[in-house]
């Protein structure tokens, strides 16, 4: 997101460095995912100014001006539908919308949360944040095999969902859930209903976790993946949590099961096939040594109680050795069969 309003200001000749050099930051408060907001003081024209940036909705709730061309001025519901409206359509164009305000701010004051309000509205800032080609392959592959895919998102309701139609995630039947809706349900209700929902949009950690229990109940092993701090209570709960390698956090790292090293959704897929593959391999080299030593063990056992030899102890090593241990290894190496991908 950072890179890409960067990239945005070059397009139009702001260098992020010499903005940075011309008006140094002297206070912050950090984005979280609870505010969906960040804010940054700077000294701008002689006056401290809060920069604000965040989530469109939330940021209107705090929002009384409005900056225009002929000056700032009360913000009016006309306006605020007006906005409401444009960030509708960028988000069913599947692009992620970021609103800016601002606010002046007393000298040598020390910013608190309580300071984000009676906002003046800038703009919208809507940025494409495209899936991957390859997930489109994965997903259905995915579901090919038995998995169902679910999209867990902070975005906006209607840009998740264009994104999962996109990708292949949001079917026919299915529905997409907010955050605030999921609080609404008791546990028994979300139980009833998961199976429902595709798409759970403008989430918090807390859902989550409430997400993944509900699946766990309905006696699915889950896998979950994710990349921020905010993920990792989910990833801990899951049967398999994934972390990502590059963009991954440590506390993400750490409470994963499996890190992925390209933060690639198609390599779980990759993964899944090589470990049904190995899992046949394993139940075909079980099989064959069973059927193999069974067959030893009941000759011997005959002959025994009918008096005879059959096989001297030298044979049976060499049946051991040698005509057991190769076929077993070549089946422990053998490539996987065409339709592993298509068994539930």
């Amino acid at each position: 997101t950072e890179t890409a309003l960067i990239n945005l200001g070059s397009r139009y000749g702001i260098e992020a460095a010499g903005v940075r050099k011309l008006y140094p930051r002297e206070g912050e408060l950090p984005f979280d995912s609870d505010r969906k907001m960040m804010s940054t003081l700077h000294r701008i024209d002689d006056e401290n100014r809060m920069i604000v940036k965040g989530a469109v909705d939330r940021l209107l709730e705090l929002t009384d001006r409005i900056w225009t061309k002929d000056g700032v001025r009360e913000i009016t519901e006309a306006d605020k539908e007006k906005i409401r409206r444009q960030n509708q359509e960028f988000s069913m164009e599947g692009l992620r919308v970021l609103a800016f305000t601002y606010r002046e701010i007393p000298e040598k004051h020390v910013l608190t949360i309580e300071d984000e309000n009676h906002l003046v509205f800038l703009g919208l800032i809507a940025m494409m944040d495209p899936p991957r080609e390859e997930s489109k392959a994965a997903v259905e592959e995915c579901i090919k095999a038995g998995i169902r895919p679910v999209m867990i998102t902070g975005d906006h309701k209607d840009t998740a969902v264009a994104i999962a139609k996109e990708l292949g995630i949001l079917e026919a039947g299915r529905k997409a859930v907010t955050g605030a809706e999921i609080d609404q349900l008791s546990d028994e209700e979300l139980d009833r209903r998961i199976e429902e929902y595709a798409v759970y949009a403008r989430v918090q950690p807390e859902h989550k976790v409430r997400i993944v229990d509900a699946w766990k109940r309905k006696g699915r092993i889950t896998a979950m993946t994710g990349d921020g701090v905010n993920d990792a209570p989910s990833i801990k709960r899951a049967d398999i949590g994934i972390g990502m390698g590059i963009t991954g956090t440590d506390v993400t790292k750490n409470v994963a099961d499996m890190v992925l090293a390209d933060d690639n959704f198609a390599t779980i897929v990759g993964a899944v096939e090589e470990g049904r593959r190995i899992y046949d391999n394993i139940r075909k080299a079980i099989q064959f040594l069973l059927g193999s030593n069974m067959s030893e063990v009941l000759s011997i056992f005959f002959a025994t109680l009918l008096g005879f030899t059959i096989l001297q102890p030298v044979h049976l090593l060499w049946i051991n050795l040698v005509t057991d241990c190769f076929p077993a290894l070549a089946l422990g190496t053998e490539k996987a069969e065409p339709n592993i991908m298509k068994r539930k």
